[in-house]
């Protein structure tokens, strides 16, 4: 092999690595996704990409329902009012569960941090905090829940005005609710490994990473701020229009 030849073979399989041939090589080979995010992350990403796409789909559903129904549409005002020493609140518990879903995710990017300082204890403490901010949504969401069924909301009928109302409600908060009860599932079942500390000795079991590894907790992170977010366009749709 001449020495022209040897200098030539890279540039022929740099070549060979280009376009769509160079990003299936990427994507397969066995190593970190895009040389800075781990497959973990990477995978994370392309699931909350997909949750868009659904959770898009349900708000632009429940948009061209209402602008096209002939029907009144409730006034969401009074729809979620509570009443508080005889005076009717409008909104009140929205406000209340979007503030303290909000408020989770500061707890979450507090963990976070700690996590990647290895202090188990702040970072179990903190993903708990979150993990309790997030069921007591829930259960707020039970509690309205509840209450509309008791006062004649169906999927299929309510009594103020378009049916469309009770399946738009019921489809897109519980579609939401779900994602928050498992993300209390997942946050509950990670800081119980971080205070263990599962990812110091590289304890086996599931979601357990590299030893001083707490990517993990990140990972965790990204899907509940989606869910955060998420809330913020159905408060702002959903509640207020």
């Amino acid at each position: 092999m001449t020495a022209e030849t040897a200098l030539k073979q890279p540039e022929e399989s740099l070549e060979l690595q280009s376009g769509w041939r160079g990003f299936v090589s990427d994507w397969s080979a066995d190593r970190s996704a895009f040389r800075t995010a781990s497959w973990g992350k990477v995978m994370m990403w392309i699931f909350l990409l997909s949750d868009t796409f659904i959770f898009s789909c349900f708000l632009i559903s429940y948009m061209t329902v209402r602008m096209s129904t002939t029907d009144p549409w409730p006034d969401t005002s009074k729809v979620f009012a509570l009443e508080i020493g005889g005076v009717s609140v409008p909104l009140l518990l929205i406000a209340i569960m979007t503030f303290v879903l909000i408020s989770s995710s500061g707890t979450m990017a507090m963990a976070v941090n700690y996590g990647y300082r290895r202090d188990r204890v702040k970072c179990a403490a903190l993903m708990f905090a979150t993990a309790a901010f997030g069921a007591t949504f829930v259960g707020m969401q039970a509690f309205e829940w509840t209450k509309l069924i008791l006062e004649g909301v169906r999927p299929w009928h309510n009594p103020w005005g378009a049916p469309q109302f009770g399946s738009s409600f019921f489809m897109i908060t519980g579609f939401h609710g779900t994602h928050v009860t498992i993300g209390v599932i997942f946050l509950i079942n990670i800081a119980r490994k971080v205070l263990k500390g599962d990812f110091d000795i590289e304890r086996q079991g599931f979601f357990t990473s590299r030893k001083g590894r707490y990517e993990i907790v990140e990972i965790t992170g990204l899907y509940w701020h989606f869910v955060d977010l998420v809330w913020v366009f159905i408060f702002a749709l959903f509640y207020l229009w």
